[in-house]
């Protein structure tokens, strides 16, 4: 009975996760109660789903214990139990271990100004010209330190340049596109391509040559569209993007190109590392950070200016967004507490009689990720659908790399649907759920859907 309780509490915690703002709880802490929960649920019912399973699919429990069938049923639950609550903490933490790494190095690269880099080339002063630009750095950054990171950095210069709220709003609706859709071809681009990546259901080189297309069709389309809502000789007033600022004019013009080459470094090597040497995602992205400590740590470590220490990495670990690290801790052992228990293996067999075709089911899914958590419904994916040795559900299959595009750019209907949208509500207060609904929504679904026909076409 507790079992049956299980999913619907997965669904109710979804939905307070949705309505953040009605409801004045941060979605982290609904994320992680929900998880605990969920574990509880099948600690204390779990005993006559696990008495059901043949002997034949617990031949791991009994490699590591010898004598397991001859304990009795609660000590053998006790022992599954223990094993699969570590064995998904496993797999869940290197995950966040990339995503706080990762984190760590942009906060590094931006308290130094590092993306100065990048602004100290943009000249352009036409608006059409410039939301070009922007969209495209966007596009190409999210490929590069994700999309959340690129939102920060390019947000950030949309404020320093726009001075008037009706451009920066049109700017930044057309930013959360880009974002999403540079994201959908990299496996780091999102929290939901590294899911799929590090879980070895997609490849880098697969990833790419399959969705490069489609997401820069879904980056055109509503681009072309949002231009023509400048007048063609529209500009916008010169603004310097370099304030005076004491911490930035302490630190060597060269050692701050050092820092943002390292960092940027650091993240796009991520992934040859893996494909060369089958070096873990988080292990790289981990060497990487602990590169900029050394660097940052040699210059800083005897400077007295309490301001410069605010620049090594141990005060860097204070600024970082804790909340978002340990939501996407709850998601995912949440998913994992279901996948245990049974209810995506059934949901999945629902699914197979419902919708026949994978590819219509990504689609679906991608729908849905605008209202619901991405990260949720793709570690959801991952856990109902096993990787098949052929066919549309192996590894690189159809369903899981149009699954990839769909699930990152599906978040770009609504501006609730990803974190890059959220993020970018934040840094924007005036940018709202009912004006992106209004301007941005429809562009999305046709950059949406004609992305996903190019895919379908193709391959």
């Amino acid at each position: 009975m507790l079992l049956i309780l299980m999913p619907l509490l997965f669904l109710a915690g979804i939905i307070a996760i949705a309505l953040e703002e009605k409801i004045g709880v941060n979605k982290a802490a609904v994320a992680v109660g929900m998880s605990v929960l969920l574990w509880v649920l099948f600690i204390i019912g779990g005993e006559s789903f696990f008495a059901a399973l043949p002997h034949s699919s617990l031949q791991f429990l009994g490699d590591i214990n010898p004598n397991l069938f001859s304990l009795p049923v609660k000590e053998q639950f006790n022992l599954f139990f223990e094993y699969k609550i570590i064995e998904s903490l496993g797999d869940v933490s290197t995950t966040l271990f990339f995503i706080l790494s990762s984190m760590a190095i942009i906060e590094i690269v931006d308290s130094h100004g590092g993306f100065e880099v990048i602004t100290s080339y943009i000249k352009e002063r036409n608006k059409r010209k410039l939301l070009w630009t922007l969209s495209i750095l966007a596009f190409l950054l999210s490929a590069v330190i994700g999309n959340i990171a690129a939102v920060i950095v390019v947000v950030t210069i949309i404020k320093k340049l726009m001075p008037h709220k009706a451009d920066r709003l049109i700017f930044i609706g057309m930013l959360v596109i880009a974002a999403n859709a540079g994201g959908s071809w990299s496996p780091i681009g999102d929290v939901t391509t590294l899911l799929l990546w590090t879980s070895g259901n997609i490849s880098v080189l697969n990833q790419f040559t399959h969705l490069i297309l489609s997401s820069i069709t879904m980056l055109i389309i509503p681009l072309c569209i949002t231009t023509f809502m400048f007048n063609k000789d529209e500009r916008i007033e010169p603004n310097d993007f370099i304030k005076d600022d004491y911490v930035l004019s302490k630190i060597n013009p060269q050692f701050k190109k050092s820092i943002f080459a390292v960092g940027m470094f650091s993240l796009a090597m991520v992934p040859f590392l893996q494909i060369m040497f089958n070096i873990p995602p988080f292990m790289g992205v981990l060497f990487g950070l602990a590169v900029l400590w050394y660097m940052t740590d040699r210059i800083y470590y005897h400077k007295h200016n309490s301001k410069l220490q605010e620049l090594r990495v141990s005060r860097v670990f204070t600024r970082i967004d804790v909340p978002t690290v340990l939501f996407f801790l709850g998601i995912l052992m949440s998913v994992a507490a279901l996948k245990t228990a049974g209810h995506l293996a059934s949901l999945s067999d629902f699914l197979d009689t419902v919708i026949k075709k994978p590819e219509s089911l990504s689609i679906l899914l991608g729908l849905l990720s605008s209202v619901l958590d991405n990260v949720a419904l793709v570690a959801g994916a991952i856990g109902m659908y096993p990787i098949e040795a052929s066919g549309a559900f192996a590894a690189d299959g159809s369903f899981w790399i149009f699954l990839a595009y769909c699930a990152v750019t599906g978040g770009s209907i609504l501006i609730i649907g990803s974190a890059s949208g959220v993020t970018a509500m934040g840094l924007e207060k005036n940018m709202n759920f009912i004006y992106y609904l209004k301007r941005f929504t429809p562009l999305a679904l046709l950059g949406y859907f004609a992305g996903a026909a190019v895919y379908l076409l193709l391959f």
